[in-house]
């Protein structure tokens, strides 16, 4: 599998169908997969936060979500074929599952309490031979976790969806490898949209690759963490001047 790098992070270089067939032949395999999607906002954060960039390093599956990391990749002269969404990914792969002769089950954590509740009810109408038979919200304290985690092992869920944000998933997932899954997927908001909380962005921003764009539109609050975006660019830039 080819791997390429960006400012440190490796990530696995294919194309959105391949990812899909990767994913659904680790529900055939007896061991939890850590599925992690970073953007150019997760690279820089990992550069700053140790626990984080050991977590994207400790990941089975890094796969390139933005159109920043496609963008990078093809400066730095080692393209990856196209980015791989983290909302897309898990939606194309609930259709494929959802052909099998057998149900699929998966375990929801995160969202605001009532989130995972309403995204339950939405992906199980949506997909009938889905069953979410576990889920918590994301805003959980340390004090709550080991019930969480004995709830987990006690239901030994196909797909352990964890959208807690970034970083805090992808150190989560990090932390607790040995939970009785086959996949653990790290994507974000997610949930949000699953539940109807929160609106995909219109199909021209998403052709576009201008999610981000959207985003900042609509949650003006995000604008601080969204400077990630040009310091990543530049990061690239410096990065390539020094390898030539």
């Amino acid at each position: 599998m080819k791997i390429v790098e960006i400012l440190g992070i490796p990530f696995n270089s294919m194309a959105f169908e391949e990812a899909i067939d990767l994913l659904e032949s680790y529900l055939e395999e007896h061991q939890n997969h850590i599925v992690v999607t970073p953007n150019p906002e997760g690279v820089m954060q990992a550069r700053r936060n140790p626990a984080f960039s050991e977590a994207l390093l400790g990941a089975d599956l890094r796969l390139a979500d933005g159109i920043g990391i496609v963008l990078a990749s093809r400066y730095l002269g080692n393209a990856i074929p196209e980015r791989v969404r983290g909302v897309d990914t898990i939606f194309t792969l609930l259709e494929r599952l959802n052909k099998k002769d057998r149900k699929t089950t998966a375990f929801f954590l995160g969202g605001a309490p009532g989130v995972a509740d309403k995204a339950k009810a939405e992906m199980e109408h949506r997909f009938p031979n889905f069953s979410v038979v576990g889920h918590h919200h994301g805003f959980f304290t340390p004090e709550e976790e080991p019930a969480i985690l004995e709830e987990l092992n006690r239901l030994r869920p196909d797909i352990m969806l964890v959208c807690t944000g970034m970083p805090r998933a992808e150190i989560w997932a990090n932390t607790h490898r040995e939970i009785p899954a086959r996949i653990t997927l790290c994507l974000g908001g997610t949930m949000d949209i699953m539940a109807g909380v929160v609106k995909l962005a219109p199909p021209l921003f998403r052709k576009l690759g201008l999610e981000w764009l959207y985003r900042l539109l609509s949650q003006p609050s995000r604008a601080k963490r969204m400077l990630d975006i040009p310091r990543f660019m530049w990061a690239v830039v410096r990065h390539s001047r020094r390898s030539k």
